[in-house]
């Protein structure tokens, strides 16, 4: 099943929202009104987009549509995917793993899902030739380095692991140190979910980020935050302090198929200007799966 099949049904949750009364409201639409503009607005904070981000979609549309002189709801339509599609086309998409090791470090907060996002990465990495070393970072959740081991077994990665409790920042220089010794093409490093009101923890990513910085200052290096899709608005503000401690390049959307706020994804890219580079609609590795916005919104709008 590729991207379009699979976020389709992914967002069922949320085209339960939508679909119905979108697809009335596009039906019904005979030319520039005022009524159908609100009631598009509306359907897009429901579904978590936010008030800033559909007020501007919705603003866009109505210039389009003024524009263009469009007076047929198929016309609106594809107009609006245009619109969304655009909105989503921020920053790269693509992971850059230019050097060898290169290094993706995870970030997030607890119960997001970011250990099984790592694993599954990894698998990924795998599959296309890459050797993965994987460093459990995140030496304060009970289990978090079984976890990742159990991962490191499924995708045939490498694991560098202390002992529960141990310095975060001495498991990533020893991760870093095995890496180099081995060979391996990529890094990927977990961390304590770090919850933004906790100074300590934050300081704690700041010293394992200057250790990547001091051991490998030439690596390609990707910084991802994890993001629960089911949290809605609070996957946002969460983003929003991250980014003010990290040098966050992109975002995991995970269990997109369990939300009926997809929205937010276009509140992420508009919001933020980071891209979702990749989106989890379910729990098999290959249910992780990057992110194509012009696909997205046409299962959105279908």
């Amino acid at each position: 099943m590729g991207f379009f099949d699979k976020i389709k049904e992914g967002l069922a949750r949320t085209k339960q929202n939508m679909t119905i009364q979108m697809n009335s409201m596009f039906a019904s639409f005979t030319g520039e009104n005022e009524e159908f503009f609100e009631e598009l607005e509306d359907l897009l904070i429901m579904s978590d987009a936010g008030v800033g981000t559909a007020e501007k979609a919705v603003e866009r549309l109505r210039d389009v549509v003024r524009e263009r002189g469009l007076r047929g709801g198929t016309e609106v339509r594809g107009a609006l995917a245009e619109i969304l599609t655009e909105m989503l086309n921020v920053g790269e998409r693509e992971l850059r793993l230019d050097t060898k090791p290169s290094v993706i470090l995870m970030v997030g907060v607890n119960g997001v899902g970011k250990t099984t996002t790592i694993g599954k990465i990894a698998a990924k990495l795998t599959a296309d030739g890459k050797k993965v070393m994987l460093c459990a970072g995140d030496t304060f959740r009970a289990a978090a380095a079984e976890q990742l081991t159990v991962w490191a077994a499924r995708s045939g990665s490498g694991i560098v692991r202390h002992e529960e409790g141990s310095d975060p920042a001495a498991v990533v220089f020893d991760g870093i140190a095995a890496a180099k010794a081995r060979g391996s093409d990529v890094v990927i490093i977990d961390t304590a979910g770090r919850l933004h009101n906790k100074q300590n923890l934050m300081n704690e990513l700041n010293k394992m980020t200057r250790i990547i910085t001091r051991e490998l200052p030439d690596a390609s290096r990707e910084t991802l935050l994890v993001l629960d899709a089911t949290t809605g608005q609070n996957g946002l503000i969460q983003a929003k302090q991250f980014r003010d401690t990290a040098d966050i390049t992109g975002i995991v959307l995970t269990k997109l198929d369990g939300t009926a706020k997809g929205g937010i994804v276009f509140a992420i890219a508009d919001e933020l200007g980071l891209p979702v580079k990749y989106v989890g609609v379910g729990e098999q590795v290959d249910d992780l799966m990057p992110f194509e916005p012009d696909k997205f919104v046409e299962a959105l709008l279908q």
